[in-house]
C-alpha cells in the first residue's frame, strides 16, 4: 500500500532535507563539470546540475551510505514501500505461433490482484531447463499498438525490440503498459486514477514501476531463462519505464533506455502518469541523474537523436559516471546521440545490440 498523501505533504521537507547530509550531497560532483557540458539555456531551465549545496561523494563508503537515502526518498516520492518483493504470478497462455526458430506467446498474468495484464512471449525454441538464454524486458513506446509493436507485429519493424532480440538468443517479455489497459483507446488519467484509489498517494509512475518488477518476476521465473543474466530496454515511453526498473531493481544487469527524456525538464515528466505537478514546484531539487547513480555499477545505456535527449543529457550522464568509477566501472554507462531525432536508426539498434552481447552475452 503506498504512503498516504497528507503523511507525503507533512514529511517532504524532511525527506528532503535528510538527503542533504553534509559531505554527502550528491549534486556537489557537479562543480566539476566542464562548462561546456551543458549550455547556459540548460542551466536556466534547471540550475539544480549546478546549484546543489555540500560537498563531494569522495569514496564507495560515502556513495553506500548515501545510495540508501536517496534510493528511500524517490520511493517516499512515488508513493511505495520500500520491500517491493512480491509473489510471482500465474501465467495464462492466450495463443501461440511458431516462427520457426522462435515461438510467440500471447500471455495473460495478473501485474495486481485484480488488475490483469498481457504481453507478448518471445523465446528461442531451444529454450529449456537444460539450456537457458538471457532474458529481456522490452517496454513499448507510446502507442495504441502496445505490445504489437517489440514483438513485431507493430507497423514500425525498428522497434521491434522483442522479436530482433529474441532472433539473438534472448528470452523476451513485452509488457503492456497500464495506461492501455482497457484497449487501444483507453483514458490515461482514469488509470492513475484507478491506481490512486488502491495506493492513495502515489504517483503515476509507481504503477509503471510495479509491473516492470512484476514483469522480471515473470521472466526470471521461466524454465529457459538464466536468472542472473536479465536486462530491460524501452524506447519513448519506454524508456523512462527502463530507467526506473533499472534503478530500483537490481536483478537488471543491462539496461537500455531510448530517447525517454532524462532529465525532468527534457520531457513531459509532469503528466499524471509519470510524476505530476509537483516536480515542478518551487524548491523540488531532485533528478534523474540520481536514477543513473542508483543503477550502478550495472551496465546503462542511454540513447538519444538530439530530441528527448541529446546533448542536454551529458551532464546527466557525467555526473552518474563519477558514482560508477567509484566501483571501477566508469565504461558501465554510456550515452549515444544518433542524431536522428526521436526515432530508432539502424546505429542505434546495433548499438542496443551489442550492448547486451556485451553485458549479458
Amino acid at each position: 500500500m503506498g504512503f498516504q498523501k497528507r503523511l507525503w505533504q507533512a514529511n517532504r521537507r524532511k525527506f528532503f532535507q535528510a538527503s542533504l547530509v553534509p559531505g554527502l550531497a550528491f549534486l556537489g560532483w557537479c562543480r566539476g563539470l566542464s562548462p561546456s557540458a551543458a549550455s547556459p539555456e540548460d542551466s536556466r531551465k534547471h540550475p539544480v546540475l549546478a546549484d546543489w549545496p555540500g560537498q563531494t561523494v569522495a569514496d564507495l563508503p560515502s556513495w553506500q551510505e548515501y545510495r540508501q537515502k536517496i534510493r528511500r526518498w524517490w520511493l517516499e516520492f512515488l508513493g511505495l514501500p520500500e520491500n517491493l518483493h512480491r509473489t510471482p504470478p500465474k501465467l495464462e497462455v492466450l495463443q501461440e505461433e511458431d516462427l520457426g526458430r522462435l515461438v510467440r506467446r500471447l500471455i495473460r498474468y495478473d501485474a495486481e490482484q485484480e488488475w490483469p495484464t498481457e504481453a507478448y512471449l518471445l523465446l528461442p525454441k531451444a529454450a529449456s531447463p537444460e539450456r537457458r538464454f538471457p532474458g529481456v524486458v522490452v517496454f513499448h513506446s507510446t502507442t495504441p499498438e502496445t505490445i504489437l509493436q517489440p514483438a513485431g507485429l507493430g507497423k514500425d519493424p525498428s522497434k521491434a525490440f522483442g522479436l530482433i532480440l529474441a532472433e539473438r538468443g534472448y528470452v523476451c517479455l513485452c509488457p503492456r503498459c497500464y495506461l492501455w489497459s482497457e484497449g487501444p483507446q483507453s483514458n490515461y488519467v482514469k488509470q492513475v486514477e484507478r491506481f490512486q484509489a488502491r495506493h492513495p498517494g502515489s504517483k503515476g509512475m509507481a504503477k509503471m514501476l510495479l509491473d516492470g518488477l512484476v514483469a522480471v518476476d515473470v521472466l526470471q521465473n521461466l524454465p529457459g531463462v538464466i536468472p542472473g543474466r536479465l536486462g530491460a530496454v524501452g524506447h519513448s515511453l519506454g524508456a523512462k519505464e527502463v530507467l526506473y526498473l533499472a534503478a530500483f531493481d537490481e536483478r537488471i544487469g543491462a539496461a537500455i533506455a531510448s530517447e525517454g527524456g532524462v532529465g525532468l525538464h527534457m520531457s513531459n515528466w509532469d503528466a499524471p502518469w509519470y510524476l505530476g505537478a509537483s516536480i515542478k514546484e518551487p524548491g523540488f531539487s531532485h533528478d534523474h541523474h540520481e536514477l543513473l547513480a542508483l543503477t550502478a555499477p550495472r551496465a546503462m545505456l542511454v540513447i538519444g537523436g538530439q530530441s528527448a535527449d541529446g546533448t542536454a543529457t551529458e551532464p546527466y550522464i557525467s555526473v552518474a559516471r563519477r558514482i560508477y568509477e567509484l566501483y571501477g566501472q566508469g565504461g558501465n554507462l554510456e550515452f549515444f546521440n544518433h542524431r536522428g531525432g526521436h526515432a530508432v536508426p539502424p546505429e542505434a539498434l546495433d548499438r542496443m545490440v551489442e550492448w547486451f552481447a556485451r553485458h549479458l552475452g
